[in-house]
């Protein structure tokens, strides 16, 4: 915690920038003086008095800081020595001001504003970090389901420890996870492309094709996958509830995927619709890269599938944050 605050003697007539600092505040010599309406050398004097009596102990109560000031005409950068509220208030007793009582009075109220306040915001990171492990924890159950499940093949495992290992960078959590919260960023992305029925289904034409032409693959059971395109675009109060590209993107994979729309190849179609409507939307390639690679996006697939309907939230942010880790 580390703020500046204009205080204002009772009379508007003296000014004085305090830092707030470690829990106290702090006020160099000059700025003494001028609090207490007061000389540099007296107010050195008493500050030497009050170390050589042993009132306090000066490597708790005095630090160095560079601080910026006037200086004729010029401002120059100076290294001087702060001080904090208990030497404040030593200074105020010796030298009798009244002016040391009210600023007492105001430093202690502020103080106690940034604690509850510091509180309020620890409070809040705390809760955050622990939704992160929480999600994080979610994300390792949830491999370790698909692993148990599954025959995996090599590259799948590959794409399933990359998926996590993607992930717990997105969340940064191995050293300064305090520093960032998981969550859907705004996106930057301007949309080219609106998936359609039609178009969907000659994309899913050509790709049957590419499967040999089995009559089961790409055929519709019922009418949901209609129904998973329109909600991608669903709105409310006339805005998109998924407003990036990348969160249209993630539904779509999710929707297509845990609908079970097609009598054949749903994880399939639902993987080559992903990475057609990121390619459309100019999305799929960073720097050359795919964003996802093919295994994470097996692993991915996979994940999905075999999660429980609480899991979407997670597996949403999972799907956005590799997504945009790599923009």
């Amino acid at each position: 915690m580390k703020e500046i605050e204009i205080y204002k003697t009772s009379d508007n007539q003296t000014e004085i920038e305090v830092v707030f600092d470690n829990d106290t505040v702090w006020l160099s010599q000059k700025q003494l003086a001028l609090l207490f309406q007061n000389t540099i050398p007296n107010v050195n004097m008493h500050i030497k008095n009050i170390y050589k009596e042993k009132e306090l102990e000066q490597s708790r109560t005095i630090k160095k800081s560079l601080i910026v000031q006037q200086e004729g005409k010029r401002k120059v950068k100076r290294e001087v020595e702060l001080y904090n509220l208990d030497v404040i208030i030593s200074v105020g007793y010796r030298v009798k001001s009244k002016q040391g009582t009210q600023f007492r009075q105001w430093a202690t109220q502020r103080l106690k504003d940034y604690l509850v306040k510091g509180y309020a915001i620890n409070e809040k990171r705390l809760k955050e970090t622990q939704t992160q492990f929480g999600e994080l924890k979610q994300a390792v159950a949830l491999l370790g389901k698909v692993v148990a499940a599954k025959d995996i093949t090599g590259n799948e495992a590959q794409g399933l420890f990359k998926v996590l290992n993607d992930f717990t960078a997105a969340l940064d959590i191995l050293d300064q996870y305090d520093h960032q919260t998981l969550k859907i960023r705004k996106s930057k992305s301007k949309e080219v492309f609106r998936i359609s029925y039609k178009e969907a289904k000659k994309a899913i034409a050509g790709l049957k094709n590419k499967f040999g032409g089995s009559a089961l693959f790409g055929s519709e059971k019922d009418k949901s996958f209609i129904s998973s395109l329109e909600s991608i675009y669903q709105t409310f109060d006339g805005k998109d509830v998924y407003a990036s590209i990348e969160e249209k993107a993630a539904h779509l994979l999710y929707f297509v995927v845990k609908n079970h729309s097609f009598v054949d190849g749903n994880k399939r179609i639902a993987a080559f619709l992903f990475v057609w409507f990121l390619e459309r939307n100019q999305l799929l390639y960073h720097r050359d890269k795919k964003v996802i690679d093919d295994n994470a996006l097996v692993a991915l697939t996979l994940m999905i599938a075999e999660s429980n309907p609480d899991d979407m939230r997670m597996m949403i942010k999972v799907i956005v944050n590799l997504i945009n880790n790599k923009q």
